[in-house]
């Protein structure tokens, strides 16, 4: 009888998988640029302006975060397809709620909170299953379901103004409602990665090998709840093995980054403090993963990108009212901010064909939208025509794709897969609680300024506040950072199983 071992599908059902990410994703992040258009004139009509939309956008990233963070926790107790489906129904329940909205109070609790929550379960979910199914081709068939939510952001703002006009906001937003229903579909699709996993035939003298006959089913939660919780690659590293027994039952949180560090790999004395009982702080550590934050690259990654979203998101909320200040129609105003999303569309097919020639760590990709963004922002100051504003928003909409697509993928690259979800989740609760700080602030320098150059400025500063200490690190570590000569390089444990006779 043959023996066999189960790798990554690199396919197959995995095709399946990227499509439900993108008509989710496409639900979601189709409609936040669009949401002064949907919006504007109903706050308008309310005496809410600017400080509102900065405020339920913030609100909205809050709530979002605040349930990525519990996603790792919940993930233990349920599968991540059921996390899934559970987001996409509270999603589509808030964008129902939205239609029927009368003051900004149950907008804020409709769509900053239920569809908030609904988001911050579907994103984690959708993102940890699509990198169990795809390792070699993960970068190109993130960047061809990015393509998808770019056409679907493309489309959206003009047809948002379409729907204005011949069904007014509320036939609007419920039209928006059923369209958004779609995010269930997309939640369905996501089955554990074993069902789909291929088995392929292993020599007699690989230690990993499994006889074909004990490749038994496994029950959808037994799988998710495997493949999510497993610490610990395999590999012949009796240290690293016998910790694992050890410590097993707790997260495997004293091993900082591993396989992304350059120097030795430093394992500390977990086990000594696992014979004690664990008190309330070291609970709260455990729950959260909070060792991520002793990781001061990691917290570079978080804080950069958590201002980076704030400032992005927040500008294309608040654009259309900036266009229609200028006395834009509310025609060239969706023509406009169409060009900026084409634009998208086109630079997430550029990274779709770059990835299969080209191979770029994706932090340096968001580093590089990042720092082009500040210089476009100021340049989009400067103009006041259909023509320029036109051409500066499809520059900075080319741009947004080098900051939203690799977002994912820069994580995916940094932490370990069994601890992809957690960072992440951490990632999501820092992003929502800038956005919540940071957010009411800069919509109290909008209206206490009535200048919406300055407001752009502060928003331009936060932009820059994740490309200046990246630019830094990179210096750092290339450059400045002190070596010592005593440490002797130690190879990087390899994370992911590899393939039987290289192939």
């Amino acid at each position: 009888m043959g023996k066999y071992k189960k790798v990554t599908p690199e396919g197959g059902w995995g095709y399946i998988v990227g499509l439900g990410l993108a008509i989710s994703l496409m639900c979601a992040l189709g409609t936040l640029p669009s949401f002064g258009l949907m919006f504007g004139d109903f706050l308008t009509s309310l005496g809410e302006e600017t400080s509102a939309i900065a405020l339920i956008t913030s609100c909205f990233f809050s709530s979002f975060s605040i349930a990525g963070l519990f996603t790792n926790t919940l993930f233990k107790k349920y599968t991540v397809r059921k996390i899934a489906l559970a987001g996409a129904f509270l999603y589509v329940a808030g964008s129902f709620m939205v239609i029927f909205v009368t003051s900004v109070t149950q907008l804020l609790v409709s769509f900053s909170v239920v569809q908030g929550i609904g988001f911050g379960l579907i994103i984690p979910s959708a993102y940890t299953t699509f990198n169990l199914y795809f390792e070699e081709k993960r970068v190109f068939m993130m960047s061809i379901a990015q393509t998808l939510i770019g056409l679907g952001s493309m489309i959206y703002p003009i047809l948002i103004q379409w729907l204005m006009d011949n069904y007014g906001f509320r036939g609007c937003m419920a039209i928006m409602a059923a369209l958004n229903g779609h995010a269930i579909v997309g939640m369905l699709v996501m089955h554990p990665v074993e069902w789909h996993m291929k088995k392929v035939k292993v020599e007699d003298d690989d230690p990993e090998n499994v006889p074909e006959e004990k490749i038994t089913k496994k029950t959808e939660s037994e799988e998710d709840r495997a493949t999510v919780e497993k610490l610990l690659p395999k590999h012949p590293v009796q240290a690293i093995k016998a910790q694992e027994e050890r410590i097993k039952s707790r997260r495997a949180s004293s091993i900082s980054s591993l396989g992304n560090w350059a120097g030795p790999i430093v394992i500390s004395d977990a086990s000594e403090r696992d014979k004690k009982p664990a008190g309330k702080w070291q609970v709260l550590v455990d729950f959260l993963d909070l060792t991520l934050l002793n990781d001061l690259v990691y917290v570079n990654i978080v804080l950069g990108i958590s201002f980076a979203l704030f400032s992005d998101n927040t500008f294309f909320a608040v654009l259309p009212m900036y266009l229609l200040s200028l006395n834009f129609s509310k025609q060239d105003t969706a023509k406009i901010i169409a060009i900026g999303a084409a634009a998208d569309l086109a630079s997430r097919t550029f990274l779709a064909l770059a990835s299969t020639c080209i191979k770029v760590k994706s932090r340096y990709v968001y580093l590089a939208g990042a720092a082009f963004t500040v210089a476009a922002r100021f340049a989009h100051l400067c103009v006041f025509d259909f023509n320029g504003m036109a051409f500066i928003i499809g520059i900075m909409g080319f741009l947004r794709t080098w900051i939203h697509v690799p977002l994912p993928l820069v994580f995916a690259e940094y932490l370990p897969q069994e601890r992809f979800p957690s960072g992440y989740g951490l990632f999501m609760a820092i992003s929502g609680n800038i956005g919540f700080i940071v957010g009411p602030i800069s919509g109290y320098i909008r209206d206490a300024t009535q200048s919406y150059p300055i407001f752009f400025h502060s928003l331009n500063l936060c932009m820059a506040l994740c490309a200046v200490p990246w630019i830094l690190e990179v210096l750092y570590v290339r450059y400045w950072r002190p070596r010592d000569p005593t440490v002797p390089k130690v190879t990087v444990i390899e994370m992911q199983e590899q393939p039987a006779n290289g192939n």
